[in-house]
């Protein structure tokens, strides 16, 4: 397993180089002029000389070719004036980029890292992230494993029938109603606005993560939940479980013991897109929550043509989707030995 793992690992270097070239050469088709925006302060009204322009296009390559853009952010070697003295710079700042642990500045905020802000966004996007996706698990498979067991019955059908609702409603509507139901405006039980304050207690925490989760979790139900239910009345149609119900054994040993763990394979091989769909869903609610996450700064950085904090954003999306498939593999070959990766 260690061999497949390490294979793995490196595998992901090439899809990263691969998933930043093509969201390089997407921006850089995309309209608006980043120097512009920079300089305006995001404002179209704002005028910006010539002058002004020039010496930031320069400063930030942006009157480079776009292979020459390229490479100065993937690196390691720096192109800028500055960069390294094999590519005619001074030599001050030989390394950056991308593949030196480099993620450049802010073009609208050339004195913030966009490494230093990921990090402190981070701290917002990954415990909501993950407590969505513990909330999705709890409730999906128990309600596939309850809907499994009753196939056919009532049960069955309403519970297809409210999942399925759960799922058509818009995330944007499902938060605002969220909003409108449980804030000032409504009964008032939990914040809807922003992210508690500096010395937060833990309930205040957990009060202003509330909705917020509810929100990037909810759907995702009707997903695993009918792959849940699925697998388990496929496996419920099985000789070795015919087998073992001959033998005497109680139900409750026949579907948790024998049906169970086969039943989970599809639902732990939908780990690879529910946890990177959660981090992506987090674009919309951070932005209707006010919560200054990844997902926001995402969408900040795409508004203002930031191509660095972009360029950030997609790079740990594609690092989590990763992620997300390799989790998704151990988790199958601990649940059925006879797959071995080879």
């Amino acid at each position: 397993m260690l061999p497949y793992v390490l294979r793995r690992v490196l595998l992901f270097v090439p899809t990263l180089l691969g998933i930043s070239f093509l969201t390089f050469a997407l921006l850089r088709l995309a309209p608006g002029d980043p120097a512009a925006i920079a300089l305006a302060g995001g404002s179209a009204e704002n005028e910006v000389s010539a002058e002004s322009l020039a010496r930031f296009r320069a400063a930030y390559l942006l009157d480079q070719p776009l292979w020459k853009q390229y490479l100065h952010y993937l690196g390691p070697f720096d192109l800028s004036a500055e960069g390294h003295a094999w590519f005619g710079g001074s030599g001050a700042h030989p390394w950056g980029g991308l593949l030196a642990g480099d993620l450049k500045s802010e073009l609208h905020r050339p004195q913030v890292r966009v490494a230093d802000e990921l990090w402190r966004r981070l701290r917002v996007t990954v415990p909501l992230s993950f407590a969505a996706l513990v909330l999705v698990y709890l409730v999906s498979l128990p309600l596939g494993i309850a809907a499994a067991v009753r196939a056919g019955t009532p049960f069955d059908r309403a519970s297809v029938v409210f999942v399925f609702l759960l799922y058509c409603v818009p995330t944007f509507w499902a938060g605002l109603l969220l909003q409108l139901a449980f804030g000032a405006t409504g009964l008032g039980w939990l914040p809807v606005l922003g992210p508690p304050g500096e010395g937060a207690s833990f309930a205040d925490v957990l009060r202003h993560g509330v909705l917020p989760v509810v929100c990037l979790a909810y759907g995702s139900f009707a997903y695993l939940s009918r792959q849940m239910r699925a697998g388990l009345v496929e496996a419920l149609s099985s000789d070795y479980v015919r087998t073992a119900r001959a033998k005497g054994l109680p139900e409750r040993l026949v579907i948790g013991k024998h049906a169970l763990r086969n039943a989970l394979l599809p639902v732990a091989t939908l780990f690879a897109s529910v946890f990177p769909a959660l981090i992506g869903g987090a674009v919309i609610v951070e932005t209707i929550f006010d919560l200054p996450g990844v997902g926001r700064y995402a969408y900040e950085g795409l508004q203002q043509r930031d191509y660095f904090v972009v360029m950030a954003t997609t790079t740990l999306s594609g690092v989590m989707t990763c992620v997300g498939i390799l989790v998704s593999d151990l988790l199958t070959a601990a649940l059925d030995p006879r797959i071995r990766h080879g």
